[in-house]
């Protein structure tokens, strides 16, 4: 599975009705007239999400898993988390954007518009939230939490993310337990200060990996002191890396 999520500048785009991709779609990959889960009458009355839901259905087709997996139990697992998202978009779409990515098929306006809806999610929440306290950190796809920066490093963790060189990449550790890692300088990482309130996202669960490894779960986040966001893996390999 690759992940290619690009966490700019996208709190005005989260706040904006989504206007690209494609304009309409024919229908998700289930018939509509049979929808009884609260998901899959969400995803029905959308065309956005009936078109991401058809673009899954057919990247499964192609799809074969890395490391000797059971192709239709991860298929079942993608469609369990987005099943648990009931009728919240973000979730779903969080879900589905998942699932295209474990499927190797990921359209770039569909993780674009993944990250504007979640990040519409994360600033709702905090805006409902006037003084957040530290929750869990989060374990199902599409659910968020508020947490604190506890440490800014470089990716090996060998000095302070502040005065390091663009080459040592960045990383962040949270009082939630959850990190943030990344080859380059994260500018939403190096905008914040060690202390500043985080609204966390998980908006991915790899599940084509070997067993017991758990790698490579991404995280959208958003500073609320600095306002900057990001959306990067807890690891600096994904599951069945080095």
């Amino acid at each position: 599975m690759r992940l290619h999520f690009c966490a700019t500048a996208l709190l005005v785009a989260a706040s904006m009705p989504w206007a690209s991709g494609p304009a309409r779609a024919d229908g998700p990959s289930f018939d509509c007239r049979k929808a009884q889960l609260p998901t899959e009458k969400a995803i029905c009355a959308d065309a956005q999400m009936s078109a991401i839901d058809a673009l899954a259905a057919k990247a499964y087709g192609g799809f074969e898993p890395a490391f000797g997996g059971d192709k239709r139990k991860i298929a079942r697992e993608l469609v369990a988390d987005r099943n648990a998202c009931k009728t919240d978009a973000a979730c779903i779409v969080s879900a589905q954007n998942n699932a295209l990515q474990t499927y190797g098929n990921a359209p770039a306006w569909v993780q674009d518009y993944n990250v504007a809806l979640i990040g519409k999610k994360a600033l709702d929440l905090a805006a409902k939230t006037p003084k957040p306290a530290d929750q869990p950190l989060p374990a199902s796809v599409g659910t968020c939490g508020f947490t604190h920066i506890k440490a800014l490093t470089t990716r090996l963790g060998d000095d302070s993310l502040e005065a390091a060189s663009p080459e040592a990449g960045s990383a962040a550790t949270f009082t939630n337990g959850g990190t943030a890692v990344s080859y380059d300088r994260e500018p939403g990482l190096v905008g914040s200060k060690v202390g500043d309130p985080v609204v966390m996202c998980l908006i991915a669960i790899p599940r084509d990996c070997p067993k017991d490894d758990t790698r490579g779960r991404v995280y959208y986040a958003v500073d609320l002191a600095a306002k900057g966001t990001w959306a990067l893996p807890d690891s600096q390999h994904l599951c069945g890396g080095a």
